[in-house]
């Protein structure tokens, strides 16, 4: 097993800046938009934003919530190991918001169609946006296409993207991974 880097520290930090001027330029100052992190890996990803979009860009009031999606899966029941499930965590109302998933990888699309599920546990949002770090654009199951992406890289399927925040991981960092 072998792996490459397809972006280190400084490029990571470079694309979460980038990003949080896209949602600025979109969003101005939030009033109406809310941050949904996927879980279990896109939090460390929405964590990272809007620290970002309240320190260096001095956005207040940023709604910051988790979603979990194991049970909204369509293979949720495939596994031969029982799944558990992760915290949601949305203290706020959805209903006529504009809301932003933010996952690290978006790869078939059906961890996306899966959150579309579960958010209309908690309402129905004015609009529904999707920000991602990878977009590994040759390997979607459904036609579903990020609104703002950090890296678009080609990957076969037989490889694998690891993303690796500081809080989990010790470093930030993106690996392509061949099996």
């Amino acid at each position: 097993m072998s792996q490459k880097v397809l972006l280190n520290e400084k490029e990571v930090n470079i694309i979460l800046h980038r990003l949080a001027c896209q949602l600025i330029e979109k969003h101005h100052k939030f009033q109406n938009t809310v941050l949904i992190g996927l879980q279990p890996r896109g939090v460390f990803l929405a964590d990272r934003l809007a620290k970002i979009l309240s320190e260096h860009y001095k956005i207040k009031n940023i709604q910051l919530g988790y979603l979990d999606i194991t049970f909204f899966r369509d293979d949720f029941r495939r596994g031969d190991k029982p799944l558990e499930a992760n915290k949601t965590k949305i203290n706020f109302i959805v209903e006529d918001k504009n809301i932003v998933f933010i996952d690290d990888v978006l790869y078939t699309g059906r961890s996306i169609r899966a959150a579309l599920t579960a958010i209309q546990s908690f309402g129905r949002p004015n609009e529904i946006e999707l920000l991602t770090l990878i977009d590994r654009r040759f390997s979607r199951h459904l036609p579903i296409q990020p609104n703002y992406r950090g890296r678009q890289v080609d990957v076969i399927n037989d490889e694998k993207v690891r993303v690796n925040w500081k809080e989990r991981d010790k470093e930030d960092s993106v690996y392509l991974i061949e099996k």
